[in-house]
């Protein structure tokens, strides 16, 4: 059985495990981030934002305000759950319970508990 460079030394085994560990955005080693998380993002998709936020159960259901035009970025409605919210973004969703307007304070890269949604946003309404 023939063994691959990387098993031989020890600088490919290296090189292999820095491939591992890159960064998804920034494309470089997460060593060199700092602290070794990954940085935060400066936008995120409208749909994950929503799901994140807790404002729906699930993405699809984001998904399907936007498409119908239930949400406005900005006073803009939005028509595409792939459009970009920034921080400091106003966003008013027209839901069943009623009309909410948030302004966009972070993201998140994972959808937690309820009291890290919170963190999310600032209620304006």
């Amino acid at each position: 059985m023939q063994r691959s460079a990387a098993e031989h030394d020890p600088r490919e085994r290296q090189r292999f495990s820095e491939q591992i560990t890159l960064d998804r955005n920034n494309r470089r080693p997460a060593d060199s981030l700092g602290d070794g998380l990954p940085a935060a993002p400066d936008r995120q998709r409208l749909d994950r934002w929503l799901w994140h936020a807790r404002l729906v159960r699930t993405r699809g259901a984001a998904a399907a305000l936007a498409d119908a035009g239930y949400v406005r970025i900005n006073g803009t409605r939005v028509d595409a759950p792939g459009h970009h919210v920034r921080a400091g973004d106003v966003i008013t969703v027209a839901l069943d319970r009623g009309v909410r307007v948030l302004k966009v304070r972070a993201f998140a890269e994972r959808r937690g508990p309820a009291t890290a949604a919170e963190a999310l946003y600032e209620e304006l309404t």
